[in-house]
């Protein structure tokens, strides 16, 4: 006869609202440590999934992970021609928020250097990679925007030919790929109204000159487009991706681009502890605090709900014990209620976890270390509270049942 098994029918209903008690706290538990994790991915998801060797950001700046970079997209030509270098592409990075369908469209756009990139790393869910140099985009699919959907940014509409899944900033935007031309085109249009203003105000600055005097024709020109200008800067990118050569040292072909006094240079691992240390620093330490004071809560809570069970069993123990019944009878009657609340609650937090965590708006990565973790730690909780219940048990005298 097993006292536990009998027991827990006696009690079934109270056993069952227990362990699903027991089963939410560790669900809530799980979720933290699954959100920390899931802002440690979102964060340096782009970083790991470009491949890049090096990063050649704007000199003096961290990257435009970390804050603005802006360098001339000559640098890309003239990183390509570094012994060593096997291919540098554009990278350009920003965020926009549009009104699209009466609703707010927020994604952080990411330029792919056509056409030597068309987002065939990328995870597809759906659809294609890029295979025209404008008006086509890859969306992810927490954006909302459905296959074939045709987006109005800027002055030019896009057409989603691609769909990507768990493609996040880590702020927790959605992602958007297009040509880095076309991301260029989104991030630095302008009414045209403001346009004509400008070309209006560069004649007249002109026209205040003696250049104006002497050469006339140069008017035209300041009231032309500014690509037409040869002393206005050519186009601006965040950064330049950098490929190794096989049979290179990684960090011989950084130190001489990072000789150049315009551009700094990181290598992949150091993008990565920047982007840790950086935007994300705050928001993940938050997070990682938060969790280790929900399990130290959740810990006193189920030891509590633990100790409290075998005080409700006190009368029967004393029973049991004027009925004969030995130390280790009673011993184990408390250990496998534990036991059985342990792993009733742990099984239920990972089902309903498994339902639940897909609808958060942030991504909830559990992994199976924690998971282990996590049964360590209830395993322990419940070892403890059984030593304090057992103490209690096997201190009751047999005539207290009289009392």
């Amino acid at each position: 006869m097993n006292l536990a098994v009998k027991d827990i029918r006696h009690g079934l209903g109270r056993f069952v609202l227990t362990a699903t008690g027991i089963g939410m706290l560790l669900m809530v538990v799980m979720g933290m440590g699954g959100i920390y994790r899931g802002l440690v991915a979102e964060a340096t998801l782009l970083v790991d999934r470009s491949g890049a060797d090096l990063w050649v950001v704007q000199s003096g700046t961290r990257g435009p992970f970390a804050e603005i970079s802006r360098l001339p997209r000559a640098i890309e030509d003239r990183v390509a021609t570094v012994p060593g270098v096997l291919s540098a592409r554009a990278f350009v990075s920003h965020t926009i928020q549009r009104e699209h369908r009466v609703r707010t469209l927020r994604m952080m756009i990411q330029g792919l250097a056509w056409p030597q990139d068309r987002g065939t790393w990328l995870p597809l869910a759906a659809g294609r990679a890029l295979r025209r140099a404008h008006y086509e985009m890859i969306a992810d699919t927490s954006s909302g925007l459905p296959l074939g959907e045709r987006v109005r940014l800027g002055k030019d509409t896009y057409t989603v030919v691609g769909l990507t899944r768990r493609m996040a900033s880590s702020s927790g935007d959605p992602m958007a790929f297009v040509t880095v031309a076309d991301a260029l085109a989104i991030q630095f249009d302008v009414p045209g109204e403001a346009i004509r203003v400008e070309r209006a105000a560069r004649r007249a600055r002109l026209e205040d000159l003696d250049l104006h005097r002497t050469q006339p024709q140069t008017a035209e020109r300041a009231a032309g487009a500014s690509s037409m200008i040869p002393a206005l800067g050519t186009e601006m990118v965040s950064a330049v991706l950098v490929n190794v050569a096989p049979g290179y040292d990684a960090g011989e072909v950084a130190t001489r681009i990072a000789a150049w006094p315009d551009v700094s240079v990181f290598a992949h691992e150091g993008q990565r502890d920047l982007l840790l240390r950086g935007s994300v620093d705050r928001a993940r330490r938050q997070i990682g605090l938060f969790t280790v004071l929900l399990v130290i809560v959740s810990a006193v809570v189920m030891a509590l709900i633990l100790y409290t069970l075998t005080l409700e069993k006190l009368h029967d123990i004393a029973m049991l014990k004027l009925m004969g019944a030995r130390n280790t009878m009673i011993l184990a009657l408390i250990l496998q209620q534990a036991v059985l609340l342990g792993a009733l609650g742990l099984c239920l937090a990972w089902a309903l976890g498994l339902w639940i965590f897909p609808y958060f708006p942030r991504r909830v990565v559990v992994v199976d270390e924690d998971l282990a973790r996590l049964a360590a730690i209830v395993l322990g909780i419940y070892f403890a509270a059984s030593v304090l219940g057992v103490r209690k048990a096997l201190a009751v005298q047999p005539n207290e049942v009289l009392a």
